[in-house]
């Protein structure tokens, strides 16, 4: 018997038992046993994310095999890692690892930095480490933007670089920072390193322009590295005085729902920062923040 036509017998029999509808059934209540979001603290990078995926059903849930997955950290800065101006690259190089196992075909990982891109690329330690676990490192180069449609209030079409519009999916990995013009830098900020153009005319009506274009690109996951936070001076930072080490990982598949849980990092409310409540005002967020399900783990 062909395979094709075994399993629709297969299938209808198993309809007939009432087997399938109770199948159904049972992953249904598995996934509504799943949290909304995942904060986890006091381990390491690798750590951290091991439980938080864990915790969230498993990468498997969202990665399947051949997938060609993008991973953005924060690769901005020609700074080193403890300066927490850029992403952990030991998280990194475990998404990557993860994604792999998961059955990815593909992980590429790339930033538009503000610095010098090699300078950035190799000062941040991302790209080593995210070569060493199996992913494809590039830097970006200008003529590899589209042009997408906004349809924004105030912005009618950008430009977005193109290998993150062609991914399977996207894990958006940003570094926790205080911001000296939006407040602070997470998920919804984290996405200006796919935006090409002038950047520096987002930050005119920045919450308005922002959010406009990140509806249009939102990521599968978003990862909040905040094993250490820049918590003055930000984004460049330069002073270890500035550097917080919380050893903390928020995961969510909501990037509101993980800015919002980590405004609390800082000491901050929503109504500190106008774009992560802006993103809430026009249903940029898969969850309602009141009745958010977050599960916290403290690790041992």
């Amino acid at each position: 018997m062909k395979r094709r036509r075994f399993m629709r017998v297969l299938s209808t029999g198993a309809l007939s038992l009432g087997l399938l509808p109770l199948a159904k059934h049972s992953f249904l209540l598995a996934e509504s046993n799943l949290p909304q979001a995942v904060w986890v603290e006091n381990g390491e990078p690798e750590a951290l994310l091991a439980r938080a995926l864990q915790e969230f059903g498993g990468l498997q849930r969202f990665i399947k095999k051949g997938d060609v997955v993008v991973v953005k950290p924060n690769i901005a800065w020609d700074r080193l890692p403890e300066l927490a101006a850029t992403t952990n690259p030991q998280l990194v190089a475990a998404v990557v690892k993860a994604c792999k196992d998961a059955g990815a075909k593909e992980v590429k990982v790339f930033d538009r930095t503000c610095n010098n891109p090699r300078r950035s690329y190799r000062s941040s330690k991302i790209a080593e480490y995210a070569k060493k676990a199996g992913a494809k490192v590039e830097q970006v180069r200008k003529n590899r933007f589209k042009p997408i449609k906004i349809d924004g209030k105030i912005i009618s079409e950008w430009p977005i670089y193109e290998e993150y519009l062609k991914a399977d999916k996207v894990i958006n990995i940003p570094i926790a920072k205080q911001h000296s013009i939006s407040g602070v830098t997470l998920g919804l900020k984290n996405l200006m390193g796919v935006m090409g153009d002038n950047r520096g005319l987002i930050h005119n009506n920045f919450e308005e322009k922002l959010t406009d274009i990140d509806r249009k690109i939102l990521p599968t996951l978003t990862i909040i590295d905040a094993y250490r936070i820049l918590t003055a001076n930000g984004p460049v930072g330069g002073n270890p005085k500035d550097v917080k080490l919380t050893k903390t990982l928020i995961l969510s598949d909501c990037t509101v729902s993980a800015d919002y849980l980590a405004l609390s990092l800082f000491g901050l409310t929503l109504n500190d920062i106008p774009h992560i409540q802006k993103a809430y005002e026009k249903g940029l967020a898969k969850y309602d923040r009141k009745k958010l399900k977050v599960r916290k783990v403290r690790l041992a």
